[in-house]
């Protein structure tokens, strides 16, 4: 998304424009990290991420980059963390609401052991489609049990029987923030203890800590209350222990204690 530089190259601006324009700037290619330096960010990406990045992961990334929705992918940084946190954890039954095309999926579909589960939730089975063919590729696709539709009810029948309680490993959470509250609601009765659930873009645009007249995109200010009820109600959770990470657009761990 990043913005078009034809009227730059018109004038020479001056430095406080040219310090603008690159604040603009941050705000559109950076807007998966909170770091206040695309430098810095791109650092990170080409020393520690890109190197290590599977192809598969790659591949799916630049397919993804090219559909018109790719603000709502995975950064690559996250994807990496995810990953490598799937691991720690030992993690093998698995959840994630909000697929998209499936990076973050293919993330945890990689990290799992060859008999790992995910249950993949999303309204919008084509664009998992688009990058189906990537996974199957990549001979994970057997690991992804893919439901289409608002993902509440699928969790009210999993919580309606006990048998699915505490079953679950690892938990992504990366789709509508005004359901966030209510997913959680849910999930934290199918965690185990000592299990985790991830939830995405807690620090959402940078915009917890901007004024509320602070100028922000429509869907910005639209689910922004959204995301700080869900900030507050999880630090007041004593069920879990919490850490929000600057990753991404910001990511809470929560890991179930009772």
């Amino acid at each position: 998304m990043a913005t078009t530089t034809t009227e730059a190259t018109k004038t020479s601006p001056t430095n406080g424009e040219d310090k603008q324009s690159q604040n603009l700037r941050h705000q559109e290619v950076g807007h998966k990290s909170l770091l206040q330096s695309d430098d810095l960010y791109q650092y990170i990406l080409e020393t520690s991420v890109y190197p290590r990045e599977p192809e598969s992961m790659k591949e799916l990334r630049e397919v993804t980059a090219k559909h018109p929705w790719n603000i709502m992918t995975t950064s690559a940084d996250e994807g990496q963390f995810l990953h490598m946190l799937i691991k720690l954890v030992n993690a093998k039954n698995t959840m994630e609401i909000g697929v998209y095309t499936g990076y973050s999926l293919l993330a945890t579909a990689l990290a799992l052991p060859e008999d790992g589960k995910i249950l993949a939730m999303d309204v919008n089975r084509e664009n998992y489609e688009l990058g189906l063919p990537i996974i199957e590729k990549a001979g994970v696709a057997h690991k992804i049990d893919f439901r289409e539709g608002p993902a509440l009810p699928v969790l009210d029948q999993l919580v309606a029987d006990e048998k699915n309680h505490g079953t679950y490993d690892f938990i992504f959470v990366d789709a509508d923030k005004d359901n966030y509250i209510n997913y959680h609601k849910r999930l934290i009765d199918l965690v185990k203890v000592g299990g985790v659930i991830g939830y995405d873009n807690t620090l959402w645009n940078g915009s917890v800590v901007a004024p509320p007249d602070a100028p922000m995109r429509k869907y910005v200010r639209y689910y922004r209350d959204f995301v700080l009820e869900l900030n507050k109600a999880l630090a007041a959770d004593p069920r879990i222990e919490i850490c929000m990470l600057p990753v991404g657009d910001g990511i809470t761990i929560c890991r179930r204690i009772n």
